[in-house]
């Protein structure tokens, strides 16, 4: 066995060493010169498709743009003339629908060999009618579906106190956005005309006086989706009344609340869709178009594209204070010298960008102080608590010179108090908000796409519970032992965790595992180790590891896919902090991870790794999948998820791997330790 360490030792200062040289070098060059890192956050051609038919809504077409957001949509496009949510997906009729309705608004001729395959392909899968309910909405808006095919949600609903069973601060953070604006759209069913050769009749199997408008009936009699369907029934009989006494007030204080929840770079939430809706809710109530909001919600965007000479990529998020944290993390973990100038500049963004203000999250904790994060630039409303904790972790592993050392220590003073105020009823921590959980939200007809809720989740609760114990947290501190009751309760009979906010169980495992050992757990539990093996057992014939995103839609396909650097990396760090250190599964990891690495220090990652919604509704991972043909079936296209590639992902958890690997396998002193 010494034997075998030594070996393993000349090779990582050998191999290993290299590889995180050069991976640094990388990353340092990569930094802006403001201190932060900020990566490419690629999602799906939708972003494009919906920026263009919201252009052309707000009367605001720039022919060039729109000569770009075409070329990229038509490079998005597979081979069967689909589109799909994620890297290598099946084609997803909704999302192909969007895209091509763009294309022929934006002048793409329907002869195109291109438009062809995607007409077959949209009604091989039963075309505009089989869309998802947001689709549709985009399509009434110019006049390609009837209004009667949507739910109906009246804005009288706004006027709904807190302290109601149903209001709008039940609903997550990213759908209360995105719901507010909406209550002015569906209630005034606003129609943009579109050229004649716009339209999309085409897309329908049938005649479009022939089709069925009606919202599908639940089946049963019991429960709360059949009550809301005939809550929709009453509502519609509502809308037909004449009069409504209270229609204009609420109309009114809902686009105040609009309004009031715009963000300095202009956006709402910080993510496209409540952005987009608000956009065009307060065009149609005749905001013009030098009004404020709209003006700067309009500029906003820019930051959201990506352009090059013929095409343009829309981002639904930017994420630079999760990439610039992680980014930091890896350098330290890969032992950066102290003191580094870009070690320092990060810090002193980080501790510029907590927020200090108060937001919708008070409305469930009223009492605590602000000291979050946010994801983005500017998401003053909405900190989140999964960035919170990796940042505070960050931030704790760094010093600074002289007061400023004072200011760190007191941000993550401020910062932890914050998260430990957010901890839910269930001892686990959201991304948003605490006690988001009233599950009858996510039966309304509305509700067919991405969550409407914000539980707790494990991997959430694992960064929060690793920062707790990075700080000196143990398991005999209260906020700790639920957490860690949580994330017991939360394992999977074979061993691993489910991700919500990454791909998937692989992302999930590693993070409990992480989380484990900083609270002092004994990682020789018989739960510890059979994570363990359910991770070496997932392991690739190459040494890495990967998960498809199918793993949500199919739990047979956990921890199964190509391998990737981000996922190998995750089970690595799981592994090591289990303390497998002598297993070989770490040893084909880590040079899984230095032969796929580029000569310029960076890696290549198509796969999607990042999660946006699994599409569940609820938030988090349903007892049992819906069958085909039952309310919120998806198959492999995932057509209520939201999946994404972090292009940071690639880079900086790879480097956190390698770096720890080499700290704990590499059997050194620290003077051994190369620095740069």
């Amino acid at each position: 066995m010494a034997t075998q360490r030594a070996m393993r030792s000349e090779w990582v200062f050998q191999a290993v060493s290299g590889a995180i040289a050069r991976s640094q070098s990388y990353l340092l060059g990569e930094q802006y010169d403001e201190g932060y890192w900020w990566g490419e956050l690629e999602s799906n051609p939708t972003m494009e498709a919906e920026y263009l038919l919201m252009t052309y809504f707000l009367e605001q077409v720039d022919p060039e743009r729109w000569r770009k957001l075409t070329n990229q949509i038509l490079r998005c496009q597979r081979e069967d003339g689909s589109w799909g949510q994620y890297y290598q997906a099946p084609g997803d009729v909704s999302t192909s629908v969007e895209c091509y309705f763009a294309l022929k608004l934006g002048g793409v001729s329907p002869e195109r060999p291109e438009m062809r395959k995607a007409r077959d392909f949209i009604l091989s899968r039963g075309g505009v009618p089989a869309t998802r309910m947001f689709t549709k909405i985009w399509l009434s808006l110019f006049g390609q579906w009837d209004w009667r095919g949507t739910p109906v949600m009246p804005p009288e609903l706004i006027f709904l106190p807190k302290w109601f069973p149903v209001n709008i601060y039940e609903f997550s953070s990213w759908a209360r956005a995105t719901i507010v604006p909406m209550l002015i759209i569906l209630s005034q069913r606003p129609s943009k005309k579109i050229p004649a050769e716009a339209s999309i009749d085409e897309l329908f199997p049938a005649p479009r006086d022939q089709i069925d408008y009606s919202l599908a009936k639940p089946p049963g009699t019991l429960g709360w989706a059949p009550a809301l369907y005939w809550l929709d029934r009453l509502l519609r009989i509502y809308e037909s009344l004449p009069i409504k006494p209270a229609r204009n007030i609420a109309v009114r204080r809902s686009a105040q609340w609009v309004l009031e929840h715009q963000e300095a770079d202009g956006s709402w939430g910080g993510i496209q869709p409540p952005w987009v809706y608000s956009l065009i809710a307060l065009k149609h109530l005749g905001y013009p178009k030098e009004h404020p909001a709209i003006q700067k919600g309009l500029d906003g965007f820019n930051a959201f594209t990506i352009d090059d000479v013929d095409a343009c990529r829309v981002q639904a998020c930017v994420s630079p204070v999760w990439d610039t944290c992680l980014v930091l993390l890896a350098l330290q973990e890969s032992d950066l010298a102290d003191g580094h100038p870009a070690a320092d500049k990060a810090t002193r963004w980080l501790i510029s960008k907590q927020i200090r203000r108060g937001g919708d999250w008070q409305v469930k904790n009223p009492q605590a102080e602000p000291g979050g994060w946010a994801f983005e630039f500017h998401n003053d409303l909405y900190p989140d608590i999964d960035d919170a904790a990796e940042v505070l972790i960050a931030l704790h592993n760094a010093t600074l010179p002289g007061i400023e050392d004072a200011q760190r220590r007191e941000a993550v003073r401020v910062g932890v108090d914050w998260v430990l105020s957010m901890q839910s009823k269930e001892g686990g921590w959201a991304a948003f908000d605490k006690d988001n959980t009233l599950s009858l939200i996510a039966k309304i007809p509305f509700a067919d796409f991405g969550e409407t809720l914000d539980p707790p989740s494990a991997d959430v609760t694992a960064h929060v519970l690793e920062m707790l114990g990075k700080l000196g947290y143990t398991k005999s501190h209260p906020a700790v032992e639920r957490g860690w009751k949580f994330l017991r309760k939360e394992q999977e009979d074979e061993g691993p965790w489910f991700g919500r906010w990454g791909v998937n169980y692989i992302y999930g495992t590693s993070a409990v595992l992480m989380a484990m050992e900083a609270i002092g757990e004994d990682m020789s539990e018989p739960y510890i180790g059979q994570a363990v093996d359910w991770l070496v057992e997932k392991q690739n014939d190459d040494g890495g590891w990967g998960e498809t995103c199918g793993s949500y839609v199919d739990f047979s396909m956990a921890g199964v896919g190509p391998s990737t650097p981000s996922q190998t990396a995750w089970a690595l760090l799981g592994l090591l902090s289990a303390g497998a250190l002598d297993h070989p599964a770490l040893t084909r990891g880590a040079q899984y991870l230095v032969q796929s690495q580029l000569e310029d220090g960076s890696w290549d990652e198509p796969y999607y790794t990042g999660t946006g919604f699994p599409g569940y509704g609820i938030g988090k991972k349903p007892e049992k999948l819906p069958g085909e043909g039952q309310r919120g079936h998806q198959g492999l296209d995932m057509s209520a998820g939201f999946m994404i590639n972090y292009h940071m992902y690639r880079n900086c958890w790879p480097l956190m791997a390698l770096g720890r690997y080499r700290r704990l396998t590499a059997l050194t002193t620290p003077d051994q330790k190369e620095r740069v």
